[in-house]
């Protein structure tokens, strides 16, 4: 199971998540309470283990501004979580060579997410960012051939109970670990990873490998 730990501000819980397992961490360039500098995030990135996804979060930027700030930050992945055309995606892709495209729950959207050529779809609450979760039947919209992941609302207490339903491939949190925005929780941060690997199926959702190796680069 993929665990993503969102909205990371600080080299300690940078650090932390990885130290308790986590697979990828994300770091918020749109505007919002979590929004940190590039320059800041590239002083986390390069102390981190290799293997790590380091991910930048973007709502309805630029693809070139996209592009420089990920380049800038040191963060190998986009996560574009606006209302980004397929082809801005393929083109932020194109450069930054790992993209996630997040969508909210029950829009429209969804008919064109294979569109997006996205390495993962990620489906939120129709509020992202909120910690609201919602209907998880609603991923009945995602492409069967999608790495699905999972976010919106998800706790240590309720991540497992959303893995046995959805079976994603992934799943992704930010303020169910907190103890205050922008500050991680270093006890339901450990429950979480903990949860989500236990009840991580021997299959599920979306193939079991990523695209390619991105330590290879």
């Amino acid at each position: 199971m993929f665990v993503k730990i969102c909205g990371i501000t600080n080299e300690e819980d940078a650090l932390l998540a990885v130290a308790l397992g986590a697979d990828a961490l994300g770091f918020v360039f749109a505007p919002s309470t979590r929004q940190v500098a590039a320059k800041k995030v590239y002083d986390i990135t390069r102390r981190l283990p290799r293997e790590i996804l380091t991910v930048g979060v973007f709502r309805d930027e630029h693809p070139d501004r996209v592009i420089d700030v990920c380049d800038a930050a040191g963060v190998r992945a986009a996560q574009l979580h606006g209302h980004e055309t397929p082809e801005t995606t393929q083109h932020v892709r194109a450069s930054v060579g790992y993209v996630i495209k997040a969508f909210a729950a029950a829009s429209d959207a969804l008919d064109r997410a294979s569109d997006h050529k996205a390495d993962v779809i990620l489906l939120d609450s129709p509020t992202p960012g909120s910690g609201e979760m919602f209907d998880w039947t609603l991923t009945d919209g995602v492409p069967l051939d999608a790495r699905l992941l999972l976010a919106g609302g998800l706790t240590h207490d309720n991540v497992a109970m959303a893995i046995k339903q959805v079976r994603p491939w992934g799943v992704d949190v930010s303020t169910g670990v907190e103890d205050e925005p922008g500050r991680k929780d270093a006890t339901k941060l450990r429950l979480f990873i903990a949860n989500a690997r236990a009840a991580s199926p021997g299959s599920y959702r979306g193939p079991d490998e990523m695209p390619y190796d991105w330590n290879d680069e």
